[in-house]
């Protein structure tokens, strides 16, 4: 188990210790490409140049040299250059999440709504959710549309400039980004150290000999695992809102949005209206409360109303005789 015990916390260590070990390999390739340079101007040959020998390790430096670079370039150069250990060095594209959302003003909101799913299909997106709605209740006609459609993030630009032109015209207008490219890299970090640290208990865990080391082991991979499915559900989840927007649509008729900015009489109406439906509702919340009671009344009441009355007269009677033997037992008390 001690062991064991040891690969463990080497392999624990050895994920934390990447980076540290890229830091030094990379110092020793800057210092090797110092040393290259310093022992070819030691070793160059007397008497050349101006005798000095700094004319030959010039032209080593120079023949080592690319067209434009310095011998600086060089070492930054090394710093970069990768070892048996690291990977290359790759370019992340910026991820950014766009989303936005407009109010729009149609005197056909349908006619509009059918517009824009046209727009998102022909950008390769696609409507999420569609709803239609009537701003009167005493109305069928359906005055209000609410949209959400996701588009691809390089069409973005161009659907929403597209849907602008399908009302007539804006009401509100919120277009929202984040940009979200630090914790991509930060992810991608950590799921390439899990995934090190994955293989390294695997080979440990084939290196187990007996059934308490595998099982040991085991536990500490099934963490990893869980762990390292958590990363990837999260990287995809922003790869999927960065490479698709959100766009929300609510398209209203005029008379919604006056109405919205009423005066004192509409919002007086609107309260009357809106007293008359509480009464009505509770009228008829009593109404279904009683239909509601009535067979718990006839089936259960009513049948423990007679039993009652039945016990009730029957101890009456009985206190009634009982009274009437009392009154009978004095009056024979007084006759004698």
């Amino acid at each position: 188990m001690n062991r064991l015990s040891l690969f463990l916390i080497l392999a624990s260590l050895g994920i934390s210790g990447c980076g540290d070990m890229g830091e030094i390999s990379n110092a020793r390739n800057s210092a090797a490409s110092e040393e290259y340079f310093s022992e070819t101007a030691s070793s160059a040959p007397r008497g050349t140049g101006d005798g000095t020998g700094n004319s030959y390790a010039s032209e080593v430096q120079n023949d080592a040299l690319g067209p434009g670079q310095t011998t600086q370039d060089i070492r930054l150069a090394s710093l970069t250059v990768p070892d048996g250990s690291q990977q290359p060095a790759t370019t992340i594209p910026r991820k950014i999440i766009r989303n936005a959302e407009l109010d729009l003003e149609s005197e056909t909101p349908e006619e509009v709504q059918k517009q824009i799913t046209a727009i998102a299909e022909s950008k390769g997106g696609f409507v999420v959710e569609s709803q239609q709605s009537s701003s009167d209740r005493r109305s069928s006609k359906r005055d209000t549309v609410t949209m959400n459609i996701r588009v691809p993030a390089e069409k973005f630009a161009e659907a929403l400039d597209e849907i602008r032109k399908s009302a007539g015209r804006v009401v509100v207008e919120t277009v929202k980004g984040q940009d979200v490219t630090e914790e991509f890299i930060d992810i991608e970090a950590r799921l390439r150290a899990h995934l090190a640290l994955e293989a390294q208990f695997t080979e440990i865990m084939k290196r187990a000999n007996s059934v308490d080391e595998a099982l040991n082991v085991q536990r500490q991979l099934a963490q990893v695992r869980a762990e390292i499915e958590k990363i990837e559900g999260r990287k995809r989840f922003l790869e999927n809102q960065a490479s698709l927007s959100t766009i929300k649509v609510r398209i209203f008729t005029p008379a919604v949005i006056s109405a919205g900015g009423a005066g004192f009489f509409s919002k007086l109406t609107d309260s009357i209206n809106t007293g008359l439906d509480a009464a009505l509702g509770f009228v008829l919340g009593l109404i279904t409360l009683v239909i509601a009671v009535l067979p718990l009344a006839v089936f259960i009441g009513l049948p423990g109303y007679l039993i009652g009355r039945y016990l009730w007269k029957k101890a009456k009677r009985r206190r009634t005789a009982a009274e009437m033997a009392a009154e009978f037992a004095e009056e024979e008390i007084k006759d004698e």
